[in-house]
């Protein structure tokens, strides 16, 4: 028996008339205005960013061997991102070293290491707080792969926390690229993270960044909500 299958026209038909129903609200009394909808607070994901290496083409090829190239291992949720199969030692003064941290593609114009609070204790580094691709002046290290080894004379940083999005999201918020928010964490631990980077473009799909530190702290694991807030201007006066 052959099952009949909808045009796409008509399922798209349906789940507009479904969405409707879902988000649409009757007058208020007293109101002739009819609402038409509500704005949907979109989908937040909020990810733990591990510790990881960024690589330029010529850094992959003197790690792992003259012609490779980034072999992807898992999909990141930003489209077009991956975390490799490919994983480096990471060396800090006195021959402190982290094994095996995860390289990330795909490759870039330029190396650079990030890592959490504690990691730079362990390197014997002291991370400045930068937003990724601001290297200049950044402590340097050591990477060593299977096939070679790259000093890298700057580039390593704790990344600060920020939030992806695109324009939709945005305006949504409130915000604008550069702009500041404030991330709630309800929890075991209940956090309220502040000065969140935004990050919005036209392709982004909605999405915090903290790092393992911020993340354990906050115990996101187990968290009941998480919840971004528009960071307002302060209202205090200065008093003379």
């Amino acid at each position: 028996m052959s099952t009949a299958t909808l045009p796409r026209s008509e399922v798209e038909r349906i789940v507009r008339e479904i969405v409707q129903r879902q988000f649409s609200f009757p007058p208020s009394c007293g109101c002739d205005k009819v609402s038409t909808g509500a704005a949907v607070e979109p989908n937040l994901v909020v990810s733990v960013s591990a510790r990881h290496v960024h690589l330029t083409d010529e850094h992959v090829e003197t790690l792992f061997g003259p012609g490779h190239t980034l072999t992807p291992a898992k999909d990141l949720y930003q489209d077009g991102f991956f975390a490799a199969e490919e994983t480096v030692m990471v060396v800090g003064p006195r021959r402190r070293m982290l094994p095996s941290v995860r390289v990330l593609g795909p490759t870039r114009s330029f190396s650079q290491v990030e890592l959490a609070f504690t990691d730079g204790i362990s390197l014997g580094i002291n991370l400045p707080v930068r937003a990724s691709g601001k290297i200049e002046g950044t402590p340097g290290c050591v990477l060593v792969g299977p096939a070679g080894v790259v000093e890298l004379p700057e580039g390593v940083i704790r990344a600060e926390r920020h939030v992806h999005m695109n324009q939709r999201d945005a305006e949504f918020y409130g915000v604008k690229n550069g702009d500041r928010m404030n991330l709630r964490i309800e929890s075991s631990c209940s956090m309220l993270l502040e000065d969140l980077l935004v990050r919005a473009d036209d392709t982004s799909k909605l999405e915090v960044h903290i790092d393992t530190d911020e993340g354990n702290a906050a115990d996101l694991d187990h968290a009941m909500s998480v919840k971004l807030e528009k960071q307002e201007p302060c209202s205090c006066q200065s008093k003379h």
